[in-house]
């Protein structure tokens, strides 16, 4: 990809944000109030951190379709321990996530499995063991323990929302990663030419086995965030949440077919599909069929994005 056409790839997200947040404007004027934006920052952070996580799969030429799963198990985790072991049931639930992703990583890397199918098997195991965990129901979390153990997450600190402190945080945290280590230039070593990235030496799988962990990692505390959010945590939580986070990783400007990618273009992924669901809410379009929506989003955004020289042949 040339200098020019990736300056480019880096624009026309922001372009579209820009539009789409001027047309609604327009159609609502009380959308640009303080309070909104927070509001939509707060609300785009959970699907940020899911997708922050696979956008690292997706820059090495992967996909993982287990986070939803993931998300909502280590919701039943957080939910049906924190009234027994108080803070410990946040390690405990992350772990879950953790666990999941290693899991996924291996499966892919160590069977020679696509990934898409590993992790959807994954994501089946994941499901059933949300289920256990909360013994198919959901699990209410108390205002006393949200009060004690998930203050970090709810309310507000020096008048922002703590969801988007989280967000940067980890917006931080995982574009440093992604930007200033080896670890950062393997990911994009591996999505641009796997090949060559192993015959320099470079250890594919133990690479790939990290960016799947880190993609359950950040799925588990996307599932712990919207638990905090909600009180409560179910089976089912973010069974909604797979297409739009996927969609936002490539609205964003990250190749599905990897090498180009950063984890703030997701993030501005994140806020045009939160802009577009508002937009859609406005105009009366229902949950169901705003995923119909993101599946043409996110296969138009695939079209302008792929780089099609690394296939030869679309199967």
């Amino acid at each position: 990809m040339t200098k020019y056409a990736s300056r480019l790839q880096t624009l026309i997200p922001l372009c579209v944000l820009l539009v789409l947040v001027v047309m609604i404007g327009l159609y609502d004027r009380t959308f640009f109030s303080v309070n909104n934006i927070l509001t939509l920052s707060a609300d785009t952070m959970t699907l940020f951190l899911m997708a922050s996580g696979v956008t690292l799969v997706i820059m090495m030429g992967g996909i993982d379709l287990s986070v939803q799963a993931v998300a909502s198990m280590t919701s039943c985790i957080l939910a049906a321990y924190l009234p027994h072991l108080g803070f410990w049931a946040l390690p405990l639930a992350v772990a879950g996530g953790v666990i999941a992703g290693i899991s996924g990583g291996l499966v892919s890397t160590r069977l020679k499995i696509p990934s898409f199918i590993a992790t959807l098997a994954v994501s089946g195991v994941v499901t059933s063991a949300g289920y256990w965990f909360s013994n198919t129901r959901s699990i209410n979390i108390s205002a006393d323990d949200r009060a004690a153990y998930l203050f970090w997450a709810v309310g507000n600190s020096l008048g922002v929302p703590n969801e988007i402190w989280v967000g940067v945080f980890f917006m931080v945290l995982l574009g440093g990663i992604l930007g200033l280590t080896p670890f950062g230039r393997i990911v994009r070593a591996i999505g641009s030419q796997e090949l060559a990235a192993i015959a320099s030496g470079i250890d594919v799988e133990r690479a790939k086995i990290i960016a799947y962990m880190l993609s359950g990692t950040m799925a588990g505390i996307a599932g712990i965030i919207m638990a905090a959010r909600l009180g409560s945590g179910s089976p089912t939580l973010a069974n909604e949440f797979l297409l739009p986070a996927i969609a936002c990783i490539i609205v964003g400007g990250t190749a599905i077919t990897g090498g180009v990618g950063s984890i703030w273009r997701t993030f501005v992924g994140a806020l045009i599909v939160q802009v577009v669901r508002i937009g859609m809410t406005f105009v009366g379009i229902s949950v169901f069929t705003q995923q119909i929506v993101f599946g043409f989003i996110l296969v138009a955004a695939v079209a302008a994005t792929m780089d099609r020289a690394k296939i030869a042949v679309i199967k």
